[in-house]
């Protein structure tokens, strides 16, 4: 009965998004080339400032909102300092410039191949889904399986939702192409709802060059997520809370964090106050986007104070704004500073805003006239895309976790082997490769036994570039008691392997322990 009524409700959410459909009925649409230039520009600036102003803010607020009294601060200076001290902040930026640089260089059917070994061999620090599919990757595991939940524990994480921006941004009006272009990429580092993030992000960028009513944005952009997936019901509920509650988006905030605040993918999260997956916080985007009810400075501080990873989200909800008002209409107070970065290059890239800027024009324009645009003396026809929605993928499916055991053990060349027992049908081992005395980096070896069983001998570099997210994991065991074991293989003097935490995962659901 109570999936009876679950379906039913679902139904009627799904009837409500869909009523406003006037707005998508036309199949051209007529840009001047000065327009087109400004949203690009406001697009890639906004990601900037965005992710600028919530810098200081990112994981300090995990489960929990900056409290509107906690001070914010923005002046001429922030982004040139970040630039010159901290620049691994942008990390959501000079990903996507990674996908940027290959379709510059190979053209738009360079094949999701060139774009995993370019972002695998970048000099750039990563982290999460990004990380394990760099290892995946230079390890022979290629895409979609270098993403798959099963290779990749974070595949539902963020990753792909911050550096999505690109796809939209070359796919002005045509939502499709940018959903194309998102699934093909988004499966180098994430699956199912990890993917949807980005397909998301991806379609309300495209969408913002045609439209403006952030509102309607994001409701068309949800229709390309298949309505069964947990990622569509946790936005569809955002939108629902906003329609009851239009002025109060601490009301959207508590919603959204009694229903999915749970972390079961990311073994950084799992019972624990820290979340970065992508359906909580593209909830914030939203919410910043809803909320903000097309206002720059209150879309970007609402987003930043929904918390969690308060650095990409408002550069995603900054990036789709400011594509949708234009470079000349972000206010005078939120681009101070912006003209002393724009010709630096970003960390590790040989592109600059202002080349971002050039190039992002230039691959827009290409894909109008591939998707049967064309160009009218000062204006480009755009043939209009109505969204499609994506099929359905489902990642960590039936699985559950029951148990998170810290067992921080250390691993040496003279150790004995470290045993764990399970009672479930898998697990993550989490843990990371160490070296001592300023040694060089080494690529250590320790054998996974399970149920006595040798499954694989696994490889931790000590390097953090290519390290290893994980240890070790299993998601398909057999419902029932199992024998963990790693015995050191090869770990010279000096180095050893820490393993953190024990993550166990059950078929069976647990349900609620309340009481």
């Amino acid at each position: 009965m109570n999936n009876f009524f679950k379906v039913i409700t679902w139904c009627l959410i799904i009837v409500l998004l869909s009523c406003n459909t006037n707005k998508s009925a036309f199949n051209d649409i007529s840009i001047s080339k000065a327009e087109l230039s400004d949203k690009i520009k406001g697009g890639w600036a906004g990601q900037v400032i965005g992710c600028t102003y919530g810098g200081p803010t990112e994981f300090r607020w995990n489960g929990t909102m900056v409290d509107d009294y906690v001070p914010i601060h923005w002046d001429d200076e922030r982004m040139s300092w970040y630039y010159e001290n901290s620049p691994g902040l942008y990390d959501d930026v000079y990903m996507d410039l990674t996908f940027v640089d290959v379709f510059e260089k190979y053209g738009f059917d360079a094949p999701d191949s060139l774009h995993a070994l370019a972002f695998a061999h970048a000099e750039y620090p990563l982290w999460h889904a990004n990380q394990a599919a760099r290892y995946n990757i230079l390890n022979g595991t290629m895409p979609p399986a270098s993403g798959h939940w099963k290779n990749n524990p974070h595949a539902d994480d963020i990753d792909f939702q911050i550096e999505a921006d690109f796809a939209g941004l070359m796919s002005p009006g045509m939502v499709n192409s940018a959903t194309g272009i998102a699934e093909k990429i988004g499966h180098i580092m994430n699956y199912g709802d990890g993917v949807y993030g980005g397909i998301f992000v991806a379609s309300m960028y495209s969408l913002a060059f045609v439209y403006n009513d952030t509102e309607f944005i994001v409701k068309e952009a949800l229709k390309t997520i298949p309505v069964e997936s947990d990622f569509y019901q946790c936005i569809a509920g955002v939108i629902e809370c906003h329609k009851q509650n239009p002025d109060d988006w601490k009301a959207a905030w508590f919603d959204a964090q009694k229903n999915w605040t749970h972390d079961k993918g990311c073994p950084d999260g799992v019972f624990v106050p820290f979340n970065i997956d992508a359906k909580i916080n593209a909830a914030y985007i939203v919410i910043g986007l809803l909320y903000g009810k097309g206002e720059y400075g209150a879309t970007i501080d609402i987003t930043t104070r929904c918390g969690y990873d308060s650095d990409c989200n408002p550069a995603n909800a900054a990036g789709i704004l400011g594509t949708m008002i234009g470079y000349s209409n972000i206010p005078g107070y939120w681009k101070q500073g912006i003209e002393k970065v724009e010709n630096m290059n970003f960390k590790y890239t040989e592109m600059s805003l202002n080349r971002v800027y050039e190039i992002g024009y230039r691959h827009a324009v290409e894909m109008i006239k591939r998707m049967g645009g064309s160009e009218k003396g000062d204006s480009y026809v755009i043939k209009y895309q109505t969204p499609r929605t994506v099929p359905l993928e489902v990642g960590f499916e039936r699985i559950y976790p029951t148990e998170r055991r810290n067992v921080n053990n250390r691993l040496t060349g003279q150790s004995k082997a470290v045993s764990y027992e399970i009672d479930g049908c898998g697990f993550v081992l989490s843990g990371y490769a160490a070296v001592q005395n300023n040694q060089n980096d080494e690529v250590l070896e320790a054998d996974l036994y399970i149920d006595n069983n040798l499954v694989e001998t696994i490889k931790m570099p000590t390097s953090s570039l290519v390290r290893k997210h994980d240890i070790a994991w299993k998601y398909d065991l057999p419902e029932g008691k199992h024998f963990i074991q790693l015995t050191p293989k090869r770990i010279p003097a000096d180095y050893h392997i820490a393993v953190r935490d024990l993550i166990v995962y059950s078929s069976e659901d647990p349900g609620r322990h309340t009481y």
